[in-house]
């Protein structure tokens, strides 16, 4: 099963879930109905933003520590610019 497919399942599960107890096919208190349930898929939206963007910064943030895969994409780079300037674009 490949990563793609396993994140849809789970969202698929976690979606079902959901709506189940917010139709009532779960019995769940008046209070967890009208406080929580609503909320609950911003507070999800927003904490996967945090996550998103804190792995984002992290990766950024310790690329130089990597010193192979940084010299390995300054190498990339150039023969990028090498092969576009021999097709005559200019990117400076």
């Amino acid at each position: 099963m490949t990563k793609a497919t396993e994140t849809l399942l789970t969202f698929f599960a976690v979606s079902a879930v959901y709506f189940a107890l917010y139709a009532g096919v779960i019995p769940t208190s008046d209070k967890i109905h009208s406080e929580i349930l609503p909320y609950l898929p911003w507070w999800a939206l927003v904490s996967f933003g945090a996550y998103a963007l804190g792995t984002l910064g992290w990766g950024v943030y310790t690329f130089k520590d990597k010193e192979g895969k940084y010299k390995e994409l300054l190498v990339q780079i150039d023969e990028a610019k090498d092969f576009y300037k021999k097709k005559g674009v200019s990117l400076d």
